[in-house]
């Protein structure tokens, strides 16, 4: 399964240690960047990742706080980015949200945390139903 991933410096740190991890778990890893903790900003990523993924795939977004990649990311229809600082919040974003990306907040978790919200957003189908409805009101210019 190929996962795409984006950092901002502050995400960077828990980025690389994501990426080493889920590569020897067998993903395909699409590095956007950053790659360095050299400063630079998140929706610079942000927007890279949008002109290149396939929305039927998943993505990781990683900032200091995860707030700003999310609200970047959620500009762009094809991406519904759900911020989530633990497993239980990125499983509920991707059974009743369809999220396709996870924004973690690199300054606020630790690597034991994020891997378990990961697994649990790649882990966890999207349940339909009556969630379908609601996701189908989130751009109503496009229905």
């Amino acid at each position: 399964m190929r996962l795409w991933m984006a950092s901002d410096h502050a995400g960077f740190p828990l980025k690389s240690a994501l990426k080493s991890w889920l590569q020897e778990e067998g993903y395909e890893i699409i590095d956007i960047g950053t790659h360095s903790e050299e400063s630079t900003d998140y929706p610079f990523w942000v927007h890279r990742l949008a002109e290149v993924f396939p929305p039927q795939e998943k993505a990781i977004l990683i900032c200091g706080t995860g707030n700003g990649v999310c609200m970047t990311a959620n500009r762009y229809p094809q991406l519904r980015a759900a911020i989530a600082w633990n497993a239980e919040i990125a499983r509920l974003a991707r059974a009743h949200n369809n999220a396709n990306v996870l924004c973690l907040p690199g300054r606020f978790m630790n690597i034991e945390e994020a891997r378990s919200a990961v697994l649990a957003f790649l882990r966890t189908p999207f349940e339909g139903g009556r969630h379908e409805r609601r996701l189908q009101q989130l751009n109503p210019s496009q229905t």
